[in-house]
């Protein structure tokens, strides 16, 4: 795994196109799917009620989608940094498709690229185009536009 870095945000403009990742593998365990879900009262037997789920359409549990999807910004992490910024603010996602359940004991990891880079009066807002992919899958969980600004 090689973490792409940039200097500052203003390097940003200047890298749409650029590969990211993929990260690191990610474990999606039955504990962290029942926390999840207790955290966000989903408590939905496909996600929680592994007997029931074992004769379900999924053959066992799955991963709630928005769990999935959430696990994004800590993936991100992974896949490149920004120095010498204050911080960058989660600013919201477009185009998000759930492809494939996650199913429980699965290992998941992003990759993508910087879709996009501009600046704006809040700093520079950036468009990543991101994949989970789900080890020993082809096709992958779910493909997302994850935008986040760099204020300043």
């Amino acid at each position: 795994m090689t973490v792409q870095t940039f200097a500052d945000a203003e390097a940003l403009l200047r890298a749409s196109g650029t590969e990211l990742g993929p990260g690191e593998w990610m474990l999606v365990d039955q504990a962290r799917i029942d926390e999840f879900a207790h955290a966000t009262n989903d408590p939905q037997w496909i996600h929680v009620d592994a007997e029931r789920a074992a004769a379900g359409p999924f053959g066992g549990t799955i991963a709630h989608g928005f769990l999935t999807l959430s696990l994004l910004t800590a993936m991100i992490g992974g896949l490149y940094r920004v120095e010498n910024v204050a911080m960058g603010i989660n600013y919201g996602l477009e185009h998000v498709r759930f492809l494939q359940p996650v199913r429980s004991g699965s290992r998941v990891r992003a990759s993508g690229s910087v879709a996009s880079a501009t600046r704006t009066g809040s700093g520079v807002r950036v468009g990543l185009q991101l994949a989970v992919e789900i080890e020993g899958q082809t096709k992958p969980a779910l493909v997302a536009e994850f935008i986040v600004l760099y204020p300043g």
